[in-house]
């Protein structure tokens, strides 16, 4: 992907500088939207006990939800609005050796709520070849768990120059909110490089955003991301991935904003389990030994 990027980069100086395609008054509330999820807005519980039936981690006020942008991302992300693209290049995501380097942050979870991360991180090693280190004093990028009030979310993949790599989840009771065990895997899945199911290129062949439905200055949490950018490894798109939204998110009147186009078992966006199509992603993503069998 990296390769890729230089080669945009390349091409783009031998055409000359793209042409600006949004207006003025677009690209600053583009920017604007992107800079308010950098901050905590405070408003996870008020928006939580707006829209129950939504993911805690779609409540959360980052991008799309639950991620967390760089400044760098955020600075690439501008110049592709501005000409008129959602998409812009991810860097190369993949954890050095296949191993997550992690700690808690100090005094931040409960036993009970440590025990449910340590869970996620055995269920994601029982399933593929993605292995987990605690972090040692000499390791300078790495994930810090966090429990802070403000929701569940993430930063994606691994960025060496990123250094602390954040993974927060809102303390609760294991079971509940950011604590269900497959919203945790959701949040790791984010720190192993992935994006929301929904996001996929051919996504409009699977589900139907509904507009109408949709809260004010959310309609980009919806952006389409292109095969250049997202592969989805011939795995088959799930209605049911513990990385799909629900049907309620970002609903501004308590009326599904994603329905359905094809019939599917299950509950869409679903955090009771994980899928064999999620272990399957991360298993061909890593290319684990048998993923491609």
């Amino acid at each position: 992907m990296l390769k890729a990027a230089v080669l945009i980069c390349l091409v783009a100086v031998a055409v000359g500088t793209p042409s600006v395609v949004r207006s003025r008054d677009d690209i600053q509330a583009f920017r604007s939207y992107l800079e308010a999820t950098k901050s905590d807005d405070g408003n996870f519980i008020a928006r939580s006990q707006a829209n129950p039936m939504a993911n805690p981690e779609e409540n959360s006020g980052k991008f799309d939800g639950d991620i967390i942008l760089d400044e760098f991302i955020i600075d690439d992300m501008i110049k592709e609005y501005a000409m008129g693209r959602n998409a812009y290049t991810w860097p190369n995501t993949k954890w050095p050796n296949d191993t997550v380097v992690w700690e808690f942050g100090e005094g931040e979870f409960g036993p009970l709520q440590s025990a449910a991360i340590e869970e996620g991180i055995r269920d994601i090693e029982e399933h593929t070849c993605i292995r987990f280190r605690y972090r040692e004093p000499q390791d300078t990028a790495f994930v810090r768990l966090t429990g802070l009030a403000n929701g569940c979310y993430a930063h994606v993949g691994y960025w060496e120059s990123r250094g602390v790599h954040t993974l927060n989840l809102a303390r609760n009771t294991p079971g509940v909110g950011c604590f269900r065990h497959a919203t945790i895997v959701h949040e790791w899945m984010h720190i192993l490089g992935f994006l929301h199911m929904q996001s996929t290129y051919n996504r409009d062949d699977y589900v139907r955003i509904v507009e109408e439905n949709l809260q004010a200055g959310s309609e980009h949490n919806f952006n389409i991301y292109s095969a250049d950018l997202v592969d989805n490894l011939e795995v088959g798109y799930d209605y049911v991935s513990c990385l799909h939204y629900g049907p309620f998110a970002f609903t501004s009147n308590g009326q599904p904003t994603i329905v359905a186009l094809q019939e599917h078992e299950g509950v869409m966006g679903q955090r009771e389990y994980i899928t064999d199509k999620d272990w399957l992603r991360i298993n061909r993503h890593y290319n684990c030994p048998g993923a491609w069998d």
